[in-house]
């Protein structure tokens, strides 16, 4: 990853987020702009820098940007939580110092006592992901749930490769577009923790060069934290369903997250998600019956 170019990006996408009128600013000029948000004057003003310095800046040269003007500009450019860290990652790569957030790779994909962990959660869909958004581990409810993704024999299955590659990915998450702009903003929110990351780097390639919907969500340079709501599915045993999730990072294994779905007890959703154990059962029962061998 270019991590000026990266900065550049970042901060022109954000500065065109935003009107004066948003930053409590008079237009300068009138109403004859060019541009869609602030100008880069206008930002330096509300960032307490010359103009000449926030130019630089945008030109991709935060190396030697301070803390303190780093949270101006992202005051002045409104960034939210995972704006701000994304500017400060990028600050540090450029410094080439780790990320506030670094991650790591794990020694072993997902400890034994995380796979038990996981094994445990009969009631809960749930699988273990890294920021690229490899599934690394999956409980048995997890992996009927999302059962179109391991139809494939590559592994790991990544979550990202599925949905813009695999066209059944449509079918699966009814809200495509919400479902992929969130997996975008994700791969830049790590693309930014890790830019040195090769692995992400070659998935971050191979989704540009074969997808127009991943490269325009791309160009956008959002990003976002992703740690509860709701997500719909659109399943071909149990039909459309719509789950709560909790995402959990896991400090004592940097760079995993643990995410889980549940549904409310006595609603259509909690009865779905009980047929769908039931017959995850009933399958694993007959494979051990045809294999006693198979765990």
């Amino acid at each position: 990853m270019d991590t000026a170019h990266e900065i550049r990006e970042f901060l022109a996408t954000r500065r065109a987020k935003i009107t004066p009128q948003q930053a409590g600013l008079p237009a300068f000029g009138g109403g004859n702009r060019r541009v869609p948000g602030l100008r880069r004057e206008e930002v330096a003003l509300l960032a307490g820098v010359s103009i000449d310095y926030y130019a630089r800046l945008e030109r991709g040269q935060l190396a030697g940007a301070s803390e303190d003007v780093l949270d101006a500009l992202c005051r002045a450019l409104q960034l939210d939580e995972a704006e701000r860290a994304h500017l400060h990652d990028l600050a540090a790569a450029q410094r080439h110092r780790p990320p506030r957030r670094a991650a790591p790779k794990p020694k072993t994909p997902v400890s034994a006592s995380l796979t038990r962990v996981l094994d445990s959660m009969t009631d809960s869909p749930a699988f273990i992901r890294n920021g690229r958004l490899d599934i690394l581990a999956v409980n048995p409810l997890g992996r009927a749930l999302y059962a179109p993704l391991f139809t494939s024999s590559t592994r790991p299955v990544n979550i990202a490769r599925f949905q813009f590659l695999d066209p059944t990915s449509r079918d699966f998450f009814p809200d495509w577009n919400a479902s992929v702009n969130t997996t975008v903003s994700l791969l830049r929110t790590e693309a930014g923790r890790a830019p040195g990351d090769p692995e992400l780097s070659g998935l971050i390639g191979e989704l540009v060069t074969r997808s127009d919907e991943f490269r325009a969500a791309w160009a956008k340079h959002n990003v976002r934290l992703h740690h509860t709501g709701r997500k719909p599915f659109r399943h071909p045993a149990i039909g459309e369903i719509t789950l709560d999730f909790d995402a959990m990072e896991l400090p004592a294994h940097p760079g995993l997250t643990l995410t889980a779905y549940s549904a409310e007890p006595g609603t259509p959703e909690h009865d779905a998600l009980r047929l769908l154990a039931s017959w995850t059962a009933t399958d694993h029962e007959q494979a051990h019956h045809e294999d006693p061998a198979r765990p």
